[in-house]
């Protein structure tokens, strides 16, 4: 099978054998598939297995054993069927990861070391070295944007406080020394390959370390929209959302995270740009605001802060939690919470039971579990701890689906240099479509280059001139979170969100094309180029949603609160229905979607459900 692979890329990358970059691919794909889940690593290998039949029915041999311009001319057949353009893009993901990570370490200059401060400290110990059973006051399942804030709050108020956490504990030096692919495969849950299944698929990567999320988001926050509180008012009856009592907890969290405004000097030219776009248009637009005050423009936050200036949850809230007395234990795998049915008054949480990493497992007795899981973990962990007979648990969920879009400039952008989100475009805000200049790492961002062989080569040697903006919807909430043992998860596009989508392609390329872009890539492999926003428009026409490559970023609402029982599965406080002291405490809660990154959103929801159970 690694035959296959090896053939595949060097047939994608057309590898004749003059950069040493390209040669050192397969060995780096065989990495990133090692770290994801057996179905995805599955999936990508069935793929090429695919692609590598063709070849033989075609000329009697597998791709490995053609020369590149065979290669080059079976896969540009392959690519020109709809239906098998498909099966390549599948492959082409993984590999664009892997290219983009080599050709950065064998042609851009080392960087210099960043000389970050050291990490305030954590109370962290590994699940191999916590005794079999422990008693506390509160056991927070979850070290996430929730998870951290309600610990701390709970540890204020002189409770004895443990945080589990699934992932490890990443630093900030441990950062600044490994390349970002590499701290990818390990940061996030299934190394990045969480998908909703639908039509189309939706790649949805969310974290799994200490800080969960918060470690590997773009560090943009905005505060909740005014409508989005009054809808949650008034169509769920949640008190918390008034105006004046949301926003003291927003002023907190600002607080802790240390939230201001990106500066300009630091912003870096794929933000510039779309600046000069939005000016050019008379369209609303500005540097975003940012939990990173000191930022030094390492484009580097989905992967982990090198600099230690993003404030995630691990250098802003735990640090505070640990003084109060909260411990947090790593490696620690929540099977179920422990659950008495025989006490009068009706069930009532008694703590948890957690496995560690060699198989053994350990309890923590409590009479209160705070469930902060995430949206897409924190339902089947209720199922299978006896939990989940809410009819409404797992569905609700919303995602913010989004795309991508690449502008081709004739001076280099280096978009990689500089701030990784910098700068938002809210003129289709109130249509439900927030655009944000966006860019990562070389390889690692949501858009992928078009082409196969020798184009693709060229998109990729060519990357310095690109200048990317995303644009993500507020959806209909129209997903399901399935499973126990590990979520399943189903997303039906609604008709209204695909229009949605659309419509953000062209408005992003009317940005692109209003700084001055010579021609607008769209991510759509059916549709991949437009050299004029006429052209562009006329793109647009002839293509559905279910041609985009989707990625979605912030899961909410598969446990959402509110007043109605037949309709919230958590009350208007954060309390689980149906059991006695269990706590939601993350994204789950949001009963709908919040229309912006959420982050602050999250941490101001559960700081009230927190002090109401203080």
């Amino acid at each position: 099978m690694s035959r296959r692979l090896d053939g595949l890329v060097a047939a994608l990358l057309a590898d004749d054998g003059s950069a040493p970059w390209v040669g050192a691919v397969p060995q780096r794909l065989e990495g990133v598939l090692a770290s994801m889940p057996a179905p995805a690593r599955t999936g990508v290998r069935s793929a090429a297995a695919a692609v590598d039949a063709y070849a033989r029915v075609r000329t009697g041999r597998g791709l490995h054993g053609l020369s590149p311009e065979r290669r080059e001319e079976l896969l540009t057949s392959l690519a020109g069927n709809k239906a098998l353009l498909q099966l390549l893009d599948v492959v082409k993901v993984p590999v664009m990861l892997a290219a983009g990570t080599e050709r950065m370490l064998h042609t851009e200059p080392v960087p210099l070391p960043w000389n970050a401060a050291a990490d305030p400290p954590l109370d962290c110990v590994p699940s191999s070295e916590w005794p079999d059973r422990a008693t506390v006051d509160a056991v927070v399942v979850g070290s996430g944007a929730g998870g951290a804030m309600a610990a701390r709050q709970l540890a204020r108020a002189g409770m004895s406080v443990v945080v589990l956490e699934e992932g490890r504990h990443h630093t900030t030096e441990e950062f600044g020394r490994r390349a970002p692919l590499d701290r990818f495969t390990e940061m996030y849950r299934d190394a990045g390959a969480t998908v909703a299944v639908g039509n189309p698929p939706v790649v949805i990567p969310v974290g799994r370390a200490v800080g969960g999320t918060t470690i590997v988001n773009s560090g943009t926050c905005y505060r909740t929209p005014n409508q989005v509180l009054a809808r949650w008012r008034d169509e769920f009856g949640l008190d918390m959302a008034d105006d004046d009592a949301f926003g003291t907890r927003l002023d907190e969290v600002e607080r802790t995270l240390q939230v201001g405004t990106s500066p300009l000097d630091v912003l870096g030219n794929n933000g510039r740009t779309a600046l000069l776009g939005a000016e050019k248009l008379g369209w609303k637009a500005g540097p975003l605001r940012r939990n990173a005050t000191g930022c030094k423009g390492s484009c580097q936050c989905v992967v982990g802060c090198p600099t230690g200036a993003k404030q995630s949850v691990q250098l802003s809230v735990l640090p505070d939690a640990c003084a109060a007395g909260a411990h947090i234990v790593t490696g620690a795998y929540v099977q179920r919470i422990l659950v008495d049915r025989s006490r009068p008054g009706g069930p009532r949480a008694g703590g948890v039971a957690v496995r560690r990493p060699d198989g053994s497992t350990f309890e923590i007795l409590s009479p209160l579990v705070v469930v902060a899981a995430g949206a897409l973990n924190s339902p089947p962990l209720l199922r299978r701890s006896g939990l989940g007979g809410h009819p409404r648990l797992g569905r609700n969920l919303a995602i913010h689906p989004a795309v991508s879009t690449a502008g081709r400039f004739s001076e280099p952008v280096t978009a990689w240099r500089g701030v990784l989100q910098s700068v938002g475009v809210e003129e289709l805000h109130d249509d439900g479509i927030l655009i944000e200049a966006t860019a990562g790492p070389p390889g690692m961002g949501s858009f992928v280059l078009p082409g196969v062989g020798r184009a693709l080569r060229a998109e990729l040697e060519d990357a310095a001139s690109l200048a990317t903006v995303g644009a993500m919807i507020a959806d209909r909430s129209s997903g399901r979170v399935l499973g126990a043992r590990r979520s399943l998860i189903r997303y039906d596009l609604h008709q209204d969100d695909a229009r949605k989508l659309l419509r953000a392609v062209e408005a992003e390329g009317r940005i692109l094309f209003a700084a001055g872009a010579e021609e607008v890539l769209t991510g759509i492999p059916t549709a991949p180029r437009a050299r004029s926003m006429d052209e562009l428009t006329e793109l647009l026409r002839g293509v559905s949603a279910n041609a985009l490559h989707l990625s979605a970023f912030h899961p909410t609402g598969t446990v959402a609160m509110g007043t109605d029982p037949e309709v919230s599965p958590a009350d208007a406080e954060g309390r689980l229905r149906g059991v006695q002291g269990v706590l939601i405490a993350d994204g789950s809660l949001l009963p709908s979607c919040p229309e912006v990154n959420p982050q602050l959103t999250i941490m101001a929801a559960v700081l009230a459900v927190a002090e109401a159970a203080t």
